[in-house]
């Protein structure tokens, strides 16, 4: 039995993104949708997603929600050979 190799989260129509609040603590792999990025704001509307995904976060927990200090694109995984 051949064993499925797993796509990427690129491949299937979403962009990950390491966000690193104004408190110093970082969350990494933040999902957003390919589709709402692009055109001329760039990654503002990540932002704004992940700042609502935050909200609704804090929310639930019952806490405030943090600032966002910084957003950055996570670095794409480079498949693993195996000898």
């Amino acid at each position: 039995m051949s064993k499925r190799t797993k796509s990427l989260p690129q491949q299937r129509g979403f962009v990950l993104f390491d966000v690193v609040f104004a408190d110093g603590t970082r969350a990494s792999n933040r999902r957003v949708p390919m589709e709402i990025l692009g055109g001329l704001d760039g990654d503002e509307p990540a932002r704004q997603l992940i700042a609502e995904q935050e909200a609704e976060i804090a929310q639930k927990a019952g806490r405030a929600p943090r600032e966002i200090q910084s957003l950055t694109r996570s670095p794409i995984p480079k498949p693993v050979v195996v000898s």
